[in-house]
């Protein structure tokens, strides 16, 4: 389940960004519309598929970042 979440995170990013470049190249009006529109509508279900996605993990605030342990700067 973890990969359909991370999936709609780059899709959502993707159709923004070329929103984005579109509105800088002065593409046409409706055409910005109704990518708006979309990219809006893939936010929201973006969020709420990363939201409600079933994940589990064993780490707490004590673990701080998982790729930098606080415990190593202790030591």
């Amino acid at each position: 389940m973890r990969n359909i979440a991370m999936f709609w995170v780059a899709a959502t990013t993707m159709v923004l960004i070329s929103l984005t470049i579109m509105a800088a190249m002065n593409f046409p009006f409706n055409w910005i519309f109704y990518i708006t529109v979309l990219g809006q509508i893939m936010l929201v279900y973006m969020v709420f598929k990363v939201l409600t996605d079933n994940y589990t993990t064993d780490k707490t605030f004590e673990d701080f970042y998982e790729d930098h342990p606080i415990k190593n700067e202790i030591s």
